[in-house]
């Protein structure tokens, strides 16, 4: 197995380990996170009917000036939490999806807890 095979096995394996205890209701909505070497992507979902119900990325046209760097990040965090404000979403469950919380996971995090999302 090479390096970048265990270093995506090993992200899975947390994964799974953190999903188990992680579960997102109406009421408290399932916020994850996705990150690419170039790309940031959050999401809000809501596990008991499996529905995506706000989500934010770099990838649109108002947030494509945004770099994926954790001065940047925070900048989707609140663009996402904008969004769930206006969707009556005010308490979330944060999912790390894996990854370490550090870096542009913490960053987009502290974005949306700076918006007014609690979690």
């Amino acid at each position: 197995m090479n390096r970048i095979e265990l270093k995506n096995a090993q992200r899975a394996r947390r994964k799974l380990r953190v999903r188990k205890k992680i579960y997102g209701t109406p009421e408290r909505p399932r916020m994850t996170i996705f990150r690419s070497n170039r790309h940031t992507y959050v999401q809000v979902i809501d596990d008991t009917t499996g529905r995506t119900l706000v989500s934010a990325s770099n990838m649109e046209k108002e947030l494509a000036s945004v770099r994926n760097t954790v001065d940047d990040a925070q900048k989707i965090g609140q663009a996402a939490a904008d969004r769930m404000k206006q969707a009556n979403i005010t308490k979330v469950v944060f999912d790390r999806n894996g990854y370490l919380f550090h870096g542009v996971v913490k960053a987009v995090a502290d974005g949306a807890r700076k918006a007014g999302i609690e979690f």
